[in-house]
């Protein structure tokens, strides 16, 4: 009954159009793709923690994360002998941004230069901070006594590299020997390019 009162008030062609739609509905194809999602880590940490000494009065002496006073024998299978990996493939690059969590006491170090230096296959060489994830403008250390001071590594496309870090400090305003803890912090940034 309802058809036919449906029919009447649209009429032939009417019917036919919703008749039409309806079968074009029914008639289309479907397609599907799936797609496998595979996270990558470019970034992985290797010593999390060092231990330094240092003495009142030094002057721009050198400390290493990790191996504190000596640069650590690099060992690709031991992860004590960097502080952090970078791998990266053919899709993208990576920039690490570095910094400390909070500034060291300025009321107790004159300078707290951070420098990083990474592992050529033979030594470790002093490597490039950048002021952003993205640029050209190089800077030759993170002021560890600067809030919010931070470098970026750059690392291209197709590579494996080991880095460490380097503070060269100055330990001369105070004759204080309360034990300080400093946290560096690493951002990996995947990206497209520099």
């Amino acid at each position: 009954m309802k058809f036919k009162q449906l029919a009447a008030m649209l009429g032939v062609k009417g019917v036919l159009c919703v008749i039409s739609q309806i079968m074009i509905v029914l008639a289309l194809v479907i397609y599907t793709a799936s797609v496998a999602i595979t996270p990558t880590l470019q970034f992985t940490t290797g010593a999390a923690s060092s231990s330094w000494t240092v003495y009142v009065n030094d002057v721009n002496k050198a400390r290493y994360l990790p191996g504190g006073t000596t640069k650590p024998t690099f060992n690709a299978s031991n992860p004590n002998t960097y502080a952090f990996k970078v791998v990266t493939d053919t899709n993208q690059v990576c920039a690490v941004k570095i910094e400390l969590t909070s500034p060291v006491n300025a009321s107790k170090f004159s300078n707290f230069n951070i420098t990083m230096e990474y592992w050529n296959n033979t030594a470790w060489v002093l490597g490039t901070f950048y002021n952003a994830g993205m640029g050209s403008t190089a800077k030759p250390y993170i002021d560890g006594l600067t809030a919010g001071d931070s470098g970026y590594v750059h690392q291209g496309l197709s590579t494996t590299r080991y880095y460490l870090i380097k503070v060269t400090y100055s330990y001369d305003k105070v004759g204080e020997t309360t034990q300080l803890v400093t946290t560096f912090q690493c951002t990996p940034l995947p990206q497209d390019s520099f």
